[in-house]
């Protein structure tokens, strides 16, 4: 059966600063089906609704056919409107229901609808670096970097996980190591503040490379990369984690492994300010691509380095969400659960 002709369907999106991902799903008890899903550069479109009619057009999908609709959306969501934070438009939802005329419209900020994913995912969509001793009971936090950086928080509130949205990854970001103080004394120079988007996220990796390949680091000659790489390119973090990985460039590698000691600290900040003995997930296109990093230990060194309570943080569950799509996947659980009340 073909999504066009299906009634009841729900639309669901997870729009990022350079990818945007629209999927059609069957309701389900719990985790809905997964129909059809596109994806499409965000800058390309100047709104919200051009997205879903490309969408639209491309699946065949009447707009009749969906019930129910939820956009993830990276930045926050005030009187269900939002403001990307690193696209140059807002996203609404009363237009979107206005124009499709869908029964239901929600935005959610977009680690808040990752963190619907949480519960549905399988053992197979989770890679485990540290198994913890997991409390049923307790707080679950998420943290994810990709374009920008996401954070989220699974709070126990009676019996129930309630997912929590966050902007912290706009706090302020505190080095811990002089090689980390002197990127932040890069960053100051070039922003004014070094916030924590500024060193984990795809930008965070160019704002390394820039410090670890300058003449003051004697890593390499000021402004040469051994990779070639074109920080101006937008795929410049892929390349860096690329080179990196393949031990192409010896400042690539260090950029790398900077980003990702640091990327376990902020988790484990996370996990202290929330509290989460319920674990610990870290989502977002990086993280995926960059596993023998992740495994390799500098990760969890640092996100357990914080006595007096390293014995809790090593009680945290930490795994890595290797579903891609689980922020499209937590929108369409959130269109599920609110299907019923329509």
């Amino acid at each position: 059966m073909t999504p066009k002709s299906m009634a009841n369907l729900l639309m669901a999106g997870d729009l990022g600063g350079t990818k945007t991902l629209v999927g059609l799903f069957e309701p389900d008890r719990v985790r809905p089906r997964r129909l059809v899903v596109r994806a499409f550069s965000t800058l390309a479109h100047d709104a919200l609704p051009q997205i879903i009619n490309a969408f639209l057009q491309e699946t065949g999908t009447s707009r009749d056919r969906i019930t129910t609709a939820c956009f993830g959306v990276a930045g926050p969501v005030i009187d269900r409107t939002a403001t990307l934070t690193n696209v140059p438009w807002q996203a609404d939802a009363r237009e979107v229901a206005r124009r499709f005329e869908f029964a239901s419209v929600h935005l959610l900020n977009d680690l808040q609808a990752m963190a619907y994913a949480v519960t549905v995912l399988t053992d197979a969509e989770l890679l485990v670096l540290q198994a913890g001793a997991p409390d049923p009971n307790g707080n679950i936090a998420i943290i994810a970097a990709g374009t920008g950086l996401g954070e989220a928080l699974l709070h126990n509130i009676g019996g129930r996980r309630i997912p929590s949205p966050s902007e912290g990854g706009h706090a302020d970001w505190a080095p811990r190591t002089e090689r980390e103080i002197a990127v932040m004394r890069d960053l100051t120079r070039r922003y004014g503040r070094a916030d924590v988007e500024h060193v984990i996220s795809g930008r965070g990796l160019v704002n390394i490379h820039r410090v670890c390949h300058s003449s003051e680091r004697h890593v390499a000659p000021a402004g040469h990369c051994e990779a070639a790489i074109d920080l101006a390119d937008p795929n410049a973090p892929a390349a860096i984690t690329a080179a990196a990985l393949e031990g192409r460039c010896p400042g690539c590698v260090e950029t790398l492994d900077l980003f990702v000691e640091a990327y376990g600290a902020e988790a484990g900040n996370l996990g202290l300010r929330s509290v989460a003995t319920g674990g610990v997930f870290v989502g977002g296109g990086i993280a995926p691509k960059i596993v023998p990093s992740l495994t390799r230990g500098s990760f969890m060194r640092a996100f357990c380095a914080k006595p007096p309570l390293e014995a809790m943080l090593r009680a945290m569950p930490v795994k890595v969400m290797m579903n891609e799509e689980a922020g499209l996947l937590g929108a369409a659980v959130f269109a599920n659960l609110t299907m019923n009340s329509i």
